[in-house]
């Protein structure tokens, strides 16, 4: 009886298993996205406590840090443990068309929206464009009058 290995057999196997696995997943996950004259970034954070969120900007970087507690519970054996505990960061760098002093944070249903106002110069606005009458000066004894010149002329 002969037997025929497939050199690729054990390979296969090696990675359907580990595709099988959960790939660990950020812990601060975010969309991010501009609304209108602002940017908005929406970052989850279930289970945190409102007042252990930390949010500040320096140097044009924007820092979350948030602290989802672990269970202090002795007796507990854990059968499963996925959901990640400690302090967690997450750190934007903004541009200058970012307004840095506008930042607002809420925070609801473990949610953290962050809502960031374009500067003033960075908005769009719209230019008026003025039109120029040609104007002629005509001095007579003393007077002065001011008459429009005809459309196309100019002196």
């Amino acid at each position: 009886m002969i037997l025929r290995t497939d050199p690729f057999r054990e390979l296969d196997r090696w990675l359907d298993t580990a595709m099988r696995q959960v790939p660990a997943a950020s812990p601060v996950p975010m969309d991010l996205y501009r609304q209108g004259d602002r940017f908005v970034a929406r970052i989850d954070l279930p289970g945190v406590r409102p007042e252990s969120i930390d949010v500040d900007v320096e140097d044009r970087t924007l820092t979350i840090r948030a602290e989802r507690a672990t269970m202090a519970d002795e007796d507990v054996q854990w059968l499963s443990r996925e959901r990640p505990v400690g302090t967690f960061a997450r750190q934007l760098t903004l541009g200058q068309h970012v307004d840095v002093e506008g930042v607002d944070a809420a925070y609801s249903d473990g949610v953290l929206t962050l809502t960031l106002p374009l500067a003033e110069e960075a908005r769009p606005r719209k230019i008026a464009v003025a039109r120029e009458e040609s104007h002629r000066t005509i001095e007579q004894g003393g007077h002065r009058t001011i008459e429009q010149e005809p459309s196309g002329a100019s002196s």
